[in-house]
């Protein structure tokens, strides 16, 4: 799984918005592990983590996610990361 650490959401945001770059982080979860899996939904008048992230940077996570593995899976990519 690849993306962001909670802890570091503002300093992402504040990165992409600045066109600084950044590398997901990529973890792997034993399925056991797995206690439960929540969606990023807003809550009442609190906007989605995925909602914060366009409206700071103008481009949407998924996007931004995409963009880095493309950029991770080219010619001189390590092989496993395509």
């Amino acid at each position: 799984m690849g993306g962001i650490e909670l802890a570091s959401f503002e300093d992402v945001t504040s990165m992409v918005k600045s066109g600084e770059p950044f590398s997901p982080a990529v973890v792997f979860f034993p399925m056991h592990r797995i206690e439960r899996i929540e969606l990023d939904c807003a809550e009442g008048r609190l906007p989605s983590l995925a909602e914060r992230f366009q409206s700071r940077t103008g481009i949407t996570a998924v996007k931004m996610l995409a963009i880095c593995r493309a950029a991770a899976s080219g010619p001189s990519a390590p092989r496993g990361l395509a």
